[in-house]
């Protein structure tokens, strides 16, 4: 399958650059999944006429990390960016933190460099290339006193590259629902929940589940080959625990909707039900690559903002609704000059 059918024209300005001042405010367009009706048009806080009584909605409680670090190298003072992207040993007491991350820098980074953070509350020290996808490195961290505590100083929410515009508060980049910190980026189909709609929802009878899928260095790069079944995705981190997965398997048995909040969402429940067909409790990564032929196991409606052209994110809906419903879907919201991307607004697939 040619990577460029999932290419589309997306004016720059309609790349919003700023969160709406209400969450819930944001457009909302309801696409028909089979493709059977015309697309309607409706704000997200409208979200509930279109959820039935016993419903499940399916929310990934990740949170973003500060996982920006910009510092500079001893020595020589030169600046580095670096991206922290997964941890990868847990220190013994007293010991170094073991991180895969993503460096930055005007000149090339060796082996046993190290960077002061936060003028030398964090230092880094580089080494061998990580050994998946390219461009990222190992790098261990010395913090002075407590980890969480040095990092909070040290660094800042990642926002997406195309996002230029400052943030005034960072917790906009966060969702209302977020509790484990553990991503790059955020699960962004779910900020446009705030605790009055999630309120609402659960006073109509939908039931709501959490689940864990920590976004990494995948939410940021396009496709880049030219066939879609050669891209190799970046791991994530996921986790279903055992009281979710059996409300889910109980929702399916009893011929209820599961709805999952963002792609996150359902790369997490597909790829628990991965096995056997039927969402099982347990952890892992998962390199869950989902785009058309895919046979959906457990979802079967899906919140999710407007994706990058060439993506796996588009891919992934192209697969859950169809890549023509899905490009007519996009071609209209450009037309009617819907926001895209993170802080963009919402397509209900139901």
């Amino acid at each position: 399958m040619k990577t460029d059918l999932f290419d589309y024209l997306l004016p720059p300005e309609l790349i919003a650059q700023t969160p709406l001042p209400e969450r819930d405010a944001s457009r909302l367009l309801v696409l028909a999944r089979a493709g059977d009706r015309p697309a309607e048009h409706r704000i997200f806080r409208d979200l509930p006429e279109y959820l039935r009584p016993g419903d499940l909605l399916v929310l990934n409680n990740t949170r973003v990390l500060p996982a920006r670090l910009r510092g500079r190298k001893t020595g020589t003072g030169g600046r580095v960016e670096v991206l922290l992207l997964r941890p990868l040993a847990a220190p013994a007491p007293g010991g170094e933190y073991l991180w895969e991350v993503w460096p930055r820098s005007s000149a090339r980074l060796r082996a046993g460099q190290t960077v002061e953070f936060a003028d030398g509350l964090l230092r880094g020290t580089l080494r061998d290339a990580a050994g998946g996808t390219a461009g990222t490195r190992l790098m261990s961290f010395a913090p002075v006193g407590d980890w969480e505590e040095a990092l909070r100083f040290a660094g800042s929410v990642p926002l997406p590259p195309y996002i230029t515009a400052p943030l005034a508060d960072p917790e906009r980049y966060q969702t209302v629902y977020a509790q484990e910190p553990g991503s790059a980026a955020a699960p962004t189909a779910g900020l446009h929940f705030t605790p009055a709609l999630l309120e609402r929802l659960e006073r109509a009878g939908v039931e709501k589940r959490e689940i864990l899928l920590h976004v990494g260095l995948g939410t940021f790069r396009p496709v880049r080959t030219d066939r879609v079944e050669t891209h190799v995705m970046h791991g994530e981190y996921y986790r279903l625990d055992a009281a979710t997965a059996a409300a889910v398997r109980r929702a399916k048995a009893e011929g209820r909707r599961v709805i999952a909040v963002g792609t996150t969402a359902v790369r997490a429940l597909e790829a628990a039900a991965a096995r056997t067909g039927s969402p099982e409790a347990g952890e892992g990564r998962t390199e869950i690559f989902i785009y058309p032929g895919f046979q959906f196991r457990v979802t079967d409606a899906l919140i999710t903002n407007f994706h990058f052209p060439r993506s796996t994110l588009l891919m992934l809906v192209s697969a859950f609704a169809g890549r023509e419903n899905i490009l007519t879907a996009y071609a209209e919201a450009v037309r009617r000059q819907y926001r895209f991307y993170s802080f963009g607004d919402a397509m209900l697939i139901v």
